[in-house]
């Protein structure tokens, strides 16, 4: 019965949200709360949402102020180069623009934190979507599917866990999967390539001159900050709420559409008031430190974005005024994150506090045909894509791949073999709705997350395949 409510809350869910007949904070608090009232066990929901809240309150403050950290080095300048060099890459050509963005998604993913690479990626690349009039949810999508490529780095996260969980070294895990990761970051960048060909035929192509050129007449300029203030980046408001008509009409998940508010051109105003030139090398020098420290792990991430947090705006805007115009520059964005953090608290706790997770993993544990035991390293590939995205990674690796890889040494199947297929499905893993850093990016790229899922599912499924079968290719797995 726990196994049928859990998939059946699941399901609700994703169907809810795809349909925005519910938003995804509603859908996250609402529609769990429902289910453990069904389960029986509504007396003691506020149990589940405490233990939920505290297990998930570290990645809410990481978030927090990662983006008001990441928020003030982009109000700064730190990242500008890296914007004017997409931006000459780029050419206003959709088509390399959408690889550009899978390009850049996959370099910053070096840090191990999705949250970081989605803020930099949308913040050089979300000016050239608005202003070509191109499909958002194209941007969304392959930026998440490079993170979650680049997700299986040891200090990542699920190799970690996988690691820790079957007490395996993480660099004999990593380290033969390097071909089959390979073959993944190949397939995203064609990915890219075949939907960057899409917009191309839809949009046709211009020059970086006509892109930044006029505006429509009526149009009026304003000033718009980075975090949505008054200050710093210069915005055209004209009416682009109408996607430019495509030539083929296909009706391809590239045309998805646009949010409807009227947004305009928005680029980084290489004028704008808050930059801090001779203080570059310091934020660079900063940054890289704070990089260096979560890979090194020489304290906890929150504490080390909270400092980091601290010290860039204590020297950047050394006024109290100041300080506070940056702070409420980037609440909405802070808000928005950790308010879907911690209702995305409210449904893992209920998930785990019910048992319906365990009883779910149990079901599929046992319902692999025993023919399958010598083959248990590719069932584990192909459950890793689906439980990946309906669980956490935590409850994915502790709860259920040790299960598998028992399945498996009964059959002559290594533990390292378990250990590889587990991370096929992080390319799906990093659009779940239980993942708080895919929040960070829909909520810049103004995208709606019923949107975002639509369209990345299909193709990111497709990635962590093509990642399973250049593994078994190669022997890997």
């Amino acid at each position: 019965m726990l196994t049928i409510l859990g998939f059946t809350m699941i399901a609700t869910f994703l169907v809810l949200i795809m349909l925005k007949k519910m938003s995804p904070i509603a859908a996250l608090v609402l529609i769990p709360a429902l289910f453990c009232v069904f389960v029986g066990k509504g007396a003691k929901l506020g149990d589940y949402v405490i233990d939920g809240v505290t297990s998930l309150a570290p990645t809410a403050a990481m978030l927090m102020f990662a983006i008001v950290y990441f928020g003030v080095m982009i109000d700064v300048g730190l990242f500008d180069p890296i914007v004017r060099g997409i931006l000459k890459f780029c050419k206003a050509d959709p088509l390399r623009i959408v690889v550009g963005t899978a390009v850049l998604a996959a370099i910053v993913s070096l840090d191990g934190d999705g949250s970081t690479t989605f803020m930099i990626t949308v913040s050089a690349m979300y000016p050239l979507y608005k202003r070509l009039k191109m499909s958002l949810v194209v941007m969304t999508g392959v930026a998440a599917m490079a993170n979650g490529v680049m997700n299986t780095l040891p200090w990542g996260g699920p190799t970690a866990r996988a690691a820790t969980a079957l007490k395996v070294s993480a660099s004999d895990i990593f380290v033969p999967m390097i071909p089959a990761l390979a073959v993944g970051m190949l397939a995203v960048l064609v990915l890219s390539y075949v939907l960057g060909r899409r917009e191309r035929k839809r949009l046709g192509v211009l020059t970086l001159d006509e892109v930044l050129v006029e505006e429509p007449a009526e149009s009026e300029t304003v000033l718009v900050g980075a975090g949505g203030d008054n200050k710093g980046l210069a915005a055209g408001k004209g009416d682009n709420k109408q996607a430019a008509s495509g030539s083929s009409g296909s009706g391809t998940d590239a045309d998805a559409e646009l949010p409807d508010e009227d947004e305009g051109f928005q680029g980084l105003d290489p004028d704008r008031p808050t930059l801090r030139p001779k203080l570059y090398w310091f934020n660079a020098l900063l940054t890289v430190t704070l990089l260096v420290a979560m890979i090194m792990e020489w304290l906890p991430i929150p504490v080390l974005f909270l400092l980091g947090a601290a010290l860039a705006l204590t020297v950047n805007f050394p006024h109290m005024p100041d300080q506070k115009a940056r702070l409420g520059a980037h609440a909405e964005n802070v808000l928005n994150v950790s308010g879907m953090v911690f209702a995305a608290a409210v449904f893992t706790g209920v998930l785990q506090g019910t048992g319906m997770v365990d009883h779910m993993a149990t079901w599929l544990v046992d319902n692999i045909p025993d023919g399958m035991g010598p083959h248990m390293a590719f069932v584990t590939g192909v459950l890793s894509i689906p439980l990946t995205y309906f669980m956490s990674n935590d409850g994915f690796y502790f709860g259920i791949v040790p299960v598998l890889a028992e399945a498996g040494n009964a059959h002559g199947v290594s533990t390292l073999e378990i250990a590889r297929a587990s991370l096929v499905g992080q390319p799906l893993h990093m659009s779940s709705p239980l993942v708080p850093a895919v929040y960070v990016l829909v909520g810049m790229a103004k995208v709606e997350f019923g949107d975002h899922t639509r369209f990345v599912v299909k193709w990111a499924a497709l990635t962590s395949l093509v990642v399973l079968g250049a593994g078994i290719l190669f022997g890997i797995i």
